[in-house]
């Protein structure tokens, strides 16, 4: 049987993405199981730190697809872990397993995955990119040794893309992507230009962030708040006001956020301070920030709206695009930093 390769791969890329910030600082990652025949038993991604890796949340799926609604119980990834193990030793053999980062080898809030793979018999691992961070690399010789075959890389540059900002936190840089909600033929008039859905997502990525970043016109007219109720997370991020002009309302609700930190300024020096940045605005904040940002997330809704449609001039290479209610979500690289 002819196994491509490549699609699987990217079945695991389209549920990692849906994931992109919300893992921070873990990557996020997806997997795909086929068993011995090639049919797909589970796609699953890790959707934030703490929660079951992608590996473990495909085999959970996968069992409980099957019938198993014990594990449904379960409410630890430790306790997943243990459980299949213990219950399914063996049971995937001749099975594949598509993983866009290699499998982990070390032991954090639950044990390797790459243990939990030897022992549940899968035959096939399918690997995008090779694990940078050392303390948890190591799988693809461990898997080898074990009589299982490695097929890697698959999609590299991709399943890279992907591993982008966690590369950025190794590496003790910020990682910084501007988020934009604009209608369908291009224009960014109205409060509210999203769904509710994606504006709960924008919210759940506060949650995540270290530093939000607007401009002084957005506070001026919108008046916002710019915190994370539609997340049930009384949390909210730093937040760098970027302005010539200090004349703002101190009364706007967003000064009166718990527990977080405002800074109104003319530049964006104090950028390198954090590591995970995100930033809203309109065209003036996307030129002004052009050469700054690694990423760029756009919220295209499939309204039509009349106003003035905003100039996107710049070099920007599309990573992955997805739908959300009414939204069309993309992921895109800037180009133009990585030339600046």
């Amino acid at each position: 049987m002819v196994v491509d390769d490549a699609f699987y791969m990217r079945l695991a890329l389209d549920a990692a993405w849906r994931h992109q910030a919300l893992t921070y600082p873990n990557p996020p990652v997806g997997a795909v199981i086929l068993d011995r025949h090639g049919k797909i038993l589970s796609i699953a991604a890790h959707t934030e730190a703490g929660t079951a890796h992608a590996e473990l949340a495909a085999a959970v799926a996968a069992v409980r697809d099957l019938g198993d609604t014990a594990v449904e119980g379960l409410d630890t990834p430790a306790a997943q872990h243990a459980y299949l193990c213990e219950k399914y030793t063996g049971y995937f053999r001749g099975a594949s397993i598509y993983v866009t980062l290699e499998p982990c080898m070390h032991s954090g809030r639950t044990p390797p995955c790459s243990m939990l793979i030897e022992r549940l018999g899968f035959s096939h691992v399918i690997i995008g990119s090779r694990d940078p961070n050392p303390e948890a690399a190591g799988a693809v010789d461990f898997l080898q040794s074990q009589g299982i075959e490695v097929r890697t890389p698959v999609l590299e540059t991709a399943c890279d893309a992907l591993l982008y900002p966690f590369r950025r936190w190794q590496a003790q840089k910020p990682f910084i992507f501007f988020k934009l909600a604009k209608h369908q033929n291009g224009t960014i008039s109205g409060r509210h230009v999203s769904s509710f859905a994606s504006r709960q997502l924008v919210h759940r990525i506060r949650t995540k962030i270290d530093l939000l970043v607007i401009g002084g016109d957005t506070v001026r007219s919108d008046r916002p708040t710019l915190d994370c109720r539609h997340a049930d997370m009384a949390r909210a991020p730093d937040l760098l006001i970027y302005t010539s002009h200090d004349d703002l309302d101190r009364s706007i609700p967003l000064f009166s956020v718990p527990g977080r930190k405002v800074t109104i300024c003319d530049n964006f020096d104090m950028l390198s301070s954090y590591r995970h940045i995100m930033i809203e605005g309109g065209e003036g904040m996307f030129h002004r920030t052009r050469r700054l940002v690694d990423y760029y997330l756009f919220f295209t809704t499939d309204r039509f709206a009349r106003g003035k449609k905003i100039d996107l001039d710049a070099n920007l290479e599309n990573l992955q695009i997805f739908k959300n209610e009414s939204d069309t979500i993309a992921w895109f690289k800037n180009l133009d930093k990585e030339s600046a």
